[in-house]
């Protein structure tokens, strides 16, 4: 990935300040950028970005034309997933000697399911200023427009890629009574929604919320089963940026939830070493659940279908 603003003329800025003794506190800013629209932009974030000694972004070319659009030259720094742990103590070192780094993701609010956790763990134990400059986010937006509530809600990031590993993970949130936020990849959204059904039930109510605030921006509501018919049939609805919504369990079904969500943990863990048939007669001895249930519920975490 190609480094901006790395010539002779981005020497710290605080060389200067060290000449003339006046030496400042650097500063850490969280800027989020726009996910689609860049109207969303802030002025503060603009102002934030424009007065930045330095921009970590994950990506420096996707956010040089970002920079771009609103007129703004600063050097920029990618720090993505896989080099964020070394070169996190170098920014520490340039705000430590009285700069600002601003941090900023592809789109929307960093450190939601991006990287820079480490920057700010290090930034904090260093006693340095860490500041948000709040804006856009898709899990914010797709619950607003979700019709699903968002009083109480979770989010549990990018769903799992591995069919055995996403199921198991569906699997430990049937219980889960608060909304779900995931995202997840456009390839994937028709076998996630499958797996979907399997684990909450074809009738609890959900939402693909797509290209959020872009020109091609589509919201689907239904039932799951309903989303997960639509998106075998469009493939519209497997394009672009998704967020997708998932109603809590009903509080009436919260034991059996329970229930299913207990036998599908013991499950996931026999089935590390045993075959369905084995597995599920093991689970239905431990949970109390019927062997046929068990066994069911194994062949779908074991990604097999019923013989």
């Amino acid at each position: 990935m190609t480094e901006h603003g790395a010539g002779p003329d981005d020497r710290p800025a605080t060389l200067a300040r060290l000449r003339t003794g006046r030496l400042r506190t650097g500063r850490l800013d969280i800027v989020a950028t726009p996910i689609g629209n860049l109207g969303d932009l802030s002025p503060r974030a603009r102002e934030a970005l424009a007065g930045a000694d330095l921009i970590a972004a994950e990506d420096t070319r996707r956010t040089g034309l970002l920079l771009s659009s609103f007129g703004i030259k600063r050097p920029l720094r990618s720090l993505h997933a896989h080099n964020e742990r070394e070169r996190a103590g170098a920014l520490i070192d340039l705000m430590q000697a009285g700069q600002t780094v601003a941090l900023v993701s592809d789109a929307g609010t960093p450190l939601l399911s991006d990287p820079g956790a480490e920057l700010v763990r290090l930034a904090i134990a260093a006693d340095i200023e860490v500041r948000a400059i709040p804006g856009a986010t898709a899990l914010a937006t797709a619950l607003a427009v979700s019709g699903l509530g968002g009083s109480r809600f979770c989010f549990e990031g990018f769903i799992e890629a591995k069919p055995a590993q996403r199921r198991r993970q569906l699997a430990d949130l049937a219980g889960e009574a608060r909304t779900m936020v995931f995202f997840e990849a456009p390839h994937r959204i028709a076998e996630s929604l499958q797996d979907c059904v399997q684990s909450f039930g074809a009738e609890r109510p959900g939402c693909v919320a797509r290209e959020l605030t872009k020109v091609f921006e589509s919201v689907y509501r239904g039932s799951l089963q309903q989303l997960a018919e639509r998106a075998a049939l469009d493939p519209d609805l497997r394009r672009g940026e998704i967020t997708l919504v998932i109603g809590g369990a009903p509080a009436a079904a919260s034991n059996d939830a329970a229930a299913a969500q207990r036998l599908a943990t013991t499950l996931a863990v026999l089935l590390e070493a045993l075959p369905p048939s084995r597995a599920a007669a093991v689970a239905a001895r431990l949970t109390g659940a019927r062997r046929s249930d068990a066994y069911q519920a194994a062949l779908r975490l074991a990604g097999r279908n019923e013989a």
